[in-house]
């Protein structure tokens, strides 16, 4: 099946795109994971490029090379484990013809948390969740852009008033975008910014609500507090919103980002990941571990500075990219 109907054949929100838009969100996605694959990924792939017997060395080498390439111990265990039984199921003896069971086993792990989604609500509520510099603010700006791009009218809330010039830069967002933005001055309530926000969106028959969050994890406690009364101001308004909860993760913070997402996971409802700054790192690995720990799925890579850089997720192309396939 093409990219194009993995994607987009199944209606929802993404339908309006074309294929040649599916065909450049690939290849925007291929060179992004370029360093990846030509690093630790690139090495794995030379490993299960030979007619070579399997071997104990090589499944010990793997295990090496994936803990490099950030997918951590957990996963990494997980994924060596399944990868060795499907190849015992199918009689499997080469390197070569284990490499496909490596890479079915890690599509199977991204597939596993996909959740469908629809645009049904109007507005269609985003709270955007993640530490502060993981790159909420462009993520809000290259969706808002998507979003724009569909037809639909997008507006966003700038609810971080805790961080300095916040709501200054996710301004300049709104405005390359070109849709509007509320917002009040630093320090003002947030949960105001989103009851404005909430009365305009109704008042200009918004499609889609963006709303920005603070993301100080060094005050946890106040931080998770926060989210829990945005989510309380919102649903009081809109009883089954809000309808998604996009987590943020910088691929560059490594299994560090991997900690702090969980804290976000167990605190505010997050139902979709977006990882941002791939072209970053050169450990893609990072993606599985999000995957399998958070239990959350993937649903945008962010692949460039631009504002037309946003991919969505597809597990099969993501690993065939990872593997320079």
């Amino acid at each position: 099946m093409s990219l194009f109907k993995r994607l987009f054949g199944r209606g929802g929100q993404d339908a309006p795109r074309t294929e040649a838009e599916a065909q450049q969100e690939e290849a925007k996605v291929e060179q992004s994971l370029d360093k990846s694959r030509q690093g630790l990924f690139g090495r794995i792939s030379q490993l299960f490029a030979t007619d070579e017997p399997i071997t104990d060395e090589l499944w010990d080498e793997l295990e090496e090379l994936l803990i490099q390439g950030d997918v951590g111990v957990e996963t990494t265990l997980y994924l060596v484990n399944r990868t060795k039984d499907r190849c015992n199921r199918n009689a499997v003896k080469k390197a070569r013809e284990a490499r496909e069971m490596l890479k079915a086993e890690m599509v199977r792990i991204f597939q596993d948390q996909v959740r469908p989604t629809t645009l049904t609500a109007r507005p269609y509520i985003i709270l955007v969740v993640g530490v502060n510099g993981a790159g909420k603010t462009t993520l809000i700006g290259k969706l808002a852009h998507r979003y724009q791009s569909y037809g639909k009218k997008v507006m966003l809330a700038a609810a971080d008033t805790f961080r300095a010039a916040a709501s200054d830069q996710l301004e300049i967002w709104a405005e390359r975008a070109g849709v509007p933005i509320i917002r009040r001055e630093q320090g003002a309530d947030a949960g105001a910014v989103v009851f404005d926000a909430l009365d305009a969106a109704a008042e200009q028959e918004i499609d889609i609500l963006i709303v920005d969050t603070a993301g100080r994890l060094q005050a946890k406690y106040n931080l998770m507090r926060e989210l829990e009364k945005l989510r309380n101001i919102i649903r009081r308004r809109v009883p089954d919103a809000p309808h998604e909860v996009l987590l943020v993760i910088d691929a560059t913070t490594g299994q560090n980002g991997v900690l702090q997402a969980k804290a976000f996971r167990d605190s505010a409802d997050v139902t979709d990941v977006a990882v941002s700054k791939l072209d970053g790192t050169a450990k893609g690995g990072i993606a599985l571990a999000i995957a399998q720990d958070i239990e959350r799925p993937i649903r945008y890579i962010g692949t460039g500075e631009k504002i037309s850089d946003l991919a969505l997720f597809d597990a099969q192309s993501f690993v065939n990219a990872l593997f320079g396939e």
